[in-house]
């Protein structure tokens, strides 16, 4: 599947820019408007940010019209008012097939190294757009061919008649799949998140913003004895983090001790993290370390949604790991032999757990789920563009 993604990627001209584009973007180059404390994500040359193209982007990322039943889009797996996840342990495609993981938050997914639980490979956001578009095991959008049937929709919608020559100046067919993934990919680049009181705290130098309890929260999160820091580290609370300047190195992926089944394999044939791409017995059952901005919003909790709440997953890292006694995953993970080495155990008062949760919780930016410049655009008929900055 990866290789016909990438040959499709190829086929569609993913990767090579005109040199009209070019010019075009000098004239109107997208101003970032970032919080304080964030660099400048890193951008692909051939995908230069520019308002129009966020904004068709927009259009494109909620429009059902993408997916082989016309009623799912990105965005049904990716709520706005869920900090763009949708809720459930595993996410479920255009014919109802449910996946093996769940859908990962998009918020500031522009500094992701990394875009998915456990692909190494899927490192930019326009190659990532064509998986959930294309593939087949498991369906996700269901779309088929070269996306023919879509780039019919676009032609001949007046939104998209209007806005892909605008997004794409000089092209002579700007209807074409490689288009729709770079306006998609720049639309997501925008959902940037820095607004939480713990930002207000440390970058407004608000005091109040947090609890005290968030204060004491913070210095447990932090501290060696529990580590939590060593992966969810960073201005993006993720070890999996890239942006303009930064020295690219490859991101880590990590065995937290979720699992310990017996057998070859210690986790889900389903779900053996980067082992399914690498076929090294090591890296089973290792996963991106996601962001923990927003967390309080994208319950459950894991790759596969196995923890339900903020408390359950305090539970499963104090104990060096997840015990399961009775299912067909039953196994001590904190004996796992790929467990990461910082996943040791640790005890927590009752008063430690309602201080870690309270940190965890002043993490929620609200502001970005109600945003209108990123909500849905074909709710309210076909409002004007100019959202975009």
């Amino acid at each position: 599947m990866v290789l016909m993604l990438a040959a499709l990627g190829a086929a569609v001209g993913i990767g090579s820019a005109s040199p009209q584009e070019s010019q075009n973007s000098a004239r109107n180059e997208y101003v970032w408007n970032l919080p304080k404390g964030f660099p400048k994500p890193r951008v692909p040359a051939d995908n230069p940010m520019t308002p129009i193209k966020v904004d068709l982007g927009r259009f494109l990322f909620y429009d059902a019209r993408m997916s082989l039943n016309g009623k799912e889009s990105c965005g049904t797996c990716h709520r706005q008012e869920l900090a763009f996840t949708d809720g459930k342990s595993h996410a479920s495609g255009t014919t109802g097939q449910i996946h093996p993981r769940g859908s990962m938050s998009l918020v500031n997914v522009a500094y992701g190294a990394v875009l998915t639980w456990s692909d190494p490979s899927e490192r930019t956001l326009e190659k990532q757009a064509l998986t959930p578009m294309f593939n087949t095991a498991p369906v996700e959008l269901g779309m088929t061919g070269n996306g023919e049937d879509f780039l019919r929709v676009i032609e001949s919608d007046v939104v998209y008649v209007q806005m892909f020559p605008q997004a794409f100046p000089g092209e002579k067919n700007p209807f074409t799949i490689a288009n729709v993934v770079k306006a998609i990919a720049s639309f997501e680049r925008i959902i940037i998140d820095g607004g939480s009181p713990y930002d207000r705290f440390h970058y407004d130098g608000d005091s109040t913003a947090i609890s005290d309890s968030a204060k004491r929260g913070e210095a447990l999160f932090f501290s060696e004895r529990l580590s939590c820091s060593h992966c969810h580290g960073g201005f993006n609370f993720s070890d999996a983090a890239d942006f303009e300047g930064r020295k690219e190195s490859e991101p880590e992926f990590h065995n937290t001790g979720l699992y310990n089944l017996a057998g070859t394999l210690s986790y889900p044939a389903d779900n053996t993290g980067i082992y399914e791409h690498t076929q090294q017995p090591g890296d089973v059952g290792k996963f991106k370390a996601p962001t923990l901005r927003n967390v309080a919003l994208t319950a459950p909790y894991m790759h596969d949604g196995s923890i339900a709440t903020l408390d359950g997953v305090l539970d499963h890292y104090s104990a060096g790991g997840r015990t399961i006694t009775e299912s067909p995953y039953a196994g001590n993970g904190s004996r796992n032999p790929n467990k990461d080495r910082l996943i040791r155990g640790f005890q927590l008062t009752p008063q430690d757990r309602i201080d870690l949760i309270a940190f965890l919780e002043s993490l929620t930016d609200k502001e970005i789920t109600y945003d209108l410049k990123f909500a849905d655009p074909w709710q309210n008929g076909h409002p004007t563009y100019g959202h975009a900055q």
